[in-house]
């Protein structure tokens, strides 16, 4: 990527089931069918059923710095996750959990309620009216292929939905599911 003439970042807040690349040999729905300017790339990805904000740039030192891991750009996340997270559970998020791949890095883990606001999924997530579910911030600062799902699965609270709230200092506020807004830096 060259040096752009402008630096160019876009927020958008990428609905449940979007690709987060904008082509798809199967016809599937991608970034194409939100974001207008082709010369931003995505810094990061979100997987096609997480949802949430997903900030793309034209600047590779940009997308560098927030994709890799040995920035410790954070990011948080919403997630609904199946029962309700214990103590102990919660802490073993803060601690780093063991994966497959290693030990994840120490997170911040906390309940939340519902967060405000929040527009209904399409499809909805599955419910069971035997196993209750909550909502958790989890603030981490590494990104590995889907990470947060895996973490809460090894702790014993399958991910039922998951939304990035934030990345970095730039969140999801004023950005309803498929919507954008473009900062110039």
């Amino acid at each position: 990527m060259n040096a752009p003439d402008h630096r160019l970042v876009i927020l958008l807040n990428k609905p449940y089931n979007v690709l987060s690349q904008f082509t798809d040999d199967r016809g599937r729905t991608t970034l194409a069918d939100f974001v207008q300017k082709r010369e931003c790339y995505p810094a990061g990805r979100l997987d096609r059923d997480s949802e949430g904000l997903l900030v793309l740039t034209n600047d590779g030192a940009l997308i560098h710095r927030l994709a890799d891991p040995r920035h410790k750009v954070s990011k948080s996340y919403w997630v609904q996750v199946e029962g309700e997270p214990t103590d102990p559970a919660l802490e073993r998020l803060r601690q780093g959990v063991e994966l497959k791949d290693g030990l994840t890095r120490p997170a911040k883990a906390r309940l939340m309620d519902e967060p405000p606001g929040l527009w209904p999924r399409n499809p909805p997530i599955r419910y069971r009216a035997s196993i209750p579910t909550c909502w958790l911030e989890l603030t981490i600062t590494e990104g590995r292929n889907r990470q947060v799902r895996r973490m809460t699965a090894a702790v014993g609270h399958p991910t039922l939905r998951l939304i990035r709230y934030r990345v970095g200092s730039w969140t999801l506020d004023g950005l309803a599911p498929g919507e954008c807004r473009e900062i110039r830096l």
